[in-house]
């Protein structure tokens, strides 16, 4: 059965409503990453929720390891914030992400096949992800009574919850946590930003 001229008319303009969305989410991406080049945290942390879920099922494919593709996920952003001015856009920012992470499970898999022990760490001097501001997890979180926020962080990944006890109980700065931590500066930036988005999910859900 032929389609109808009305039912043709709906697909053309159903095809023109996705490609609209796909440009409209891609100039959007666009705007992040310039707000981003000038050291904009909102943006970081925008750029983070907008890329983490998809780059995580990627890595979990490749790694077929829940923490081996967690851990790469934070390295990739990690580094992709330490690089933003070097970002071509030329490409989509999901694939120089993407292209990033794969670059990292290739150094894993050549670490773990010579057992060598070189760091796959990005460089210790980092762009600032994390201004002195406060947002609206941190607030949230610093709301919280400290009993049932204890009991909250407790649900969390070990990765995650020693970043939020350093942070929130201990009050580390950035610098002591990464020397605690063993990682790199912006590391553990990256990963308290997923940290406290986690944690903020939990207690809203509560």
């Amino acid at each position: 059965m032929r389609p109808t001229a009305s039912t043709a008319q709906l697909r053309v303009r159903l095809d023109f409503l996705f490609l609209t969305s796909v440009k409209n989410q891609e100039q959007t991406i666009s705007d992040l990453v310039h707000s981003a080049k000038h050291q904009d945290q909102h943006a970081f942390r925008q750029l983070l929720d907008l890329h983490w879920n998809e780059l995580y099922g990627f890595m979990i494919k490749r790694t077929e390891n829940e923490n081996d593709a967690e851990d790469l996920c934070l390295q990739a952003f990690s580094k992709a914030f330490d690089k933003i001015e070097t970002y071509n856009d030329e490409f989509t920012f999901s694939t120089w992400l993407t292209s990033i992470a794969k670059n990292l499970h290739v150094d894993l898999i050549r670490k773990e096949k010579t057992r060598l022990h070189q760091s796959t760490d990005v460089d210790e001097v980092g762009l600032d992800v994390i201004d002195k501001t406060l947002g609206p997890e941190d607030q949230l979180i610093r709301s919280q009574n400290l009993d049932k926020l204890l009991q909250q962080v407790r649900s969390l990944k070990p990765i995650y919850r020693d970043v939020i006890q350093l942070r929130f109980f201990q009050e580390l700065s950035h610098k002591e946590m990464a020397t605690q931590l063993g990682l790199s500066l912006s590391n553990v930036k990256v990963r308290l930003l997923r940290a406290k988005k986690l944690l903020a999910e939990i207690i809203n859900d509560k």
